[in-house]
């Protein structure tokens, strides 16, 4: 249990850190203010994927918001430490643009990092009654939902870690492509400029 409330954990936060980093990234933002930005939105995709399907199961927004906080909390605030501190030490990780292969392997080892910290800890919180074990009646449940709850997501975590994964992956396929083809042209034109002149 403690693999799946982690790897739960993990997706929410990874949205919101990976929002806020490209975000940060993008607009120019001091790593400051990109990594205050990407832990709010960790926070907040983290408890609204947690919040869903207590919602589904009938909870009230008031009731699902305090049991989402005290289950998820420890959690996201370690993985959000470790991950932050990985990128703020990989050379360049923190200021490498979108395209940019830096960018998405740091992102992958620290998000593997965070993992691996807040697997201990989700553990411990599990074998005391605490952390998921507060919310985990409420997953996978199918209560017969009615009204607007009809319409709150139900969001499997191993389906939201897959479209994470190949989003990452994405993401370095296209920095990688970008680097190779701007390595192109500057061969092409150092060729054409090295090339001796034929005089008729």
């Amino acid at each position: 249990m403690a693999l799946s409330a982690t790897l739960h954990c993990l997706t929410g936060c990874a949205v919101g850190e990976i929002a806020g980093l490209m975000i940060g990234t993008a607009v120019g933002l001091a790593n400051g203010w990109t990594i205050a930005l990407s832990i709010a939105l960790a926070f907040f995709f983290g408890f609204t994927l947690s919040s869903l399907p207590l919602l589904r199961a009938g909870l009230t927004l008031g009731a699902t918001l305090s049991v989402v906080v005290a289950a998820d909390t420890l959690s996201i605030a370690t993985m959000e430490v470790v991950d932050n501190a990985v990128m703020a030490v990989i050379p360049g990780a923190m200021d490498a643009g979108l395209v940019n292969v830096v960018f998405w392997v740091g992102m992958m080892i620290s998000l593997a990092a965070a993992f691996a910290a807040a697997y201990p800890v989700n553990r411990h919180l599990l074998q005391r009654g605490k952390g998921h074990a507060l919310t985990h009646e409420y997953h996978g449940s199918s209560p017969a939902t009615t009204g607007w709850r009809r319409f709150v997501p139900d969001l499997a975590t191993s389906t939201l870690a897959v479209a994470l994964i190949a989003f990452m992956l994405g993401g370095l396929v296209v920095s990688v492509a970008d680097a190779q083809s701007a390595d192109g042209p500057d061969a092409s034109t150092t060729g054409h400029q090295n090339a001796p002149e034929i005089h008729d």
